[in-house]
């Protein structure tokens, strides 16, 4: 295995990246939206090593995995420096600055002091609030991106409501047929008990899979 140049890996990361993108025609003929597949494929197959964590922790896998999430990130960042839209530094300058702008207890006057006691809750408020001062919405369901799975749509929708009004929005559960309706109160009230639907299920087919025919 060849080790970094450099002894930076990211910086040599860089280069091999923009290196990859002129000499290899393939990476050359790809776009922002022809990636947007891999960059899909990755992130599940790390969901994949973390819904088994708990059972079988593999920090290699995890490692390995990932490397692949970075070089999607590297990937989208070399063909905008391509087009003079950005480059990798200001995608970490941005972060960096919305972090210290969203954790003022860590990166404010109090955490600087170390003088901030609050717990998680109030933490995590406090975050929300500021980040809905940023992008002011017209309706709780703004901004949703409609390709989530369906359980953590369900729960974000149900999350943005309660926020919106100050008190749970819990759907009773219908006593018919309609299949929709039954499961979003089934995410109501995962949600009621402090349970993440989504990953609930994740791990009820895992075990499932596991199980012998």
């Amino acid at each position: 295995m060849t080790e970094p140049a450099s002894g930076e890996p990211l910086v040599d990361f860089l280069g091999d990246m923009r290196r990859m993108r002129a000499e290899c025609d393939w990476k050359r003929g790809q776009t922002h939206r022809s990636l947007a597949r891999y960059l899909l494929e990755e992130v599940h197959e790390t969901l994949e090593v973390l819904d088994a964590w708990d059972e079988r922790p593999d920090p290699a896998h995890l490692c390995e995995e990932l490397g692949d999430l970075l070089l999607q990130v590297y990937f989208h960042a070399v063909i905008a420096e391509e087009s003079g839209d950005f480059t990798l530094d200001d995608v970490a300058r941005g972060i960096i600055t919305k972090m210290h702008r969203r954790n003022p207890h860590v990166f404010g006057d109090e955490g600087a002091a170390g003088a901030d006691t609050r717990g998680a809750t109030e933490i995590n408020e406090q975050w929300q609030a500021i980040k809905a001062a940023e992008k002011p919405r017209t309706s709780p369901d703004d901004g949703l991106p409609p390709g989530l799975p369906a359980l953590l749509l369900a729960d974000k929708v149900l999350d943005r409501r309660e926020r919106a009004t100050g008190r749970p929005d819990r759907p009773d559960r219908p006593t018919g047929d309609d299949l929709g309706d039954r499961l979003l109160a089934l995410v109501a009230e995962a949600r009621s008990t402090g349970v993440d639907p989504e990953q609930a299920l994740r791990d009820a087919v895992r075990r499932l899979v596991e199980q012998a025919p």
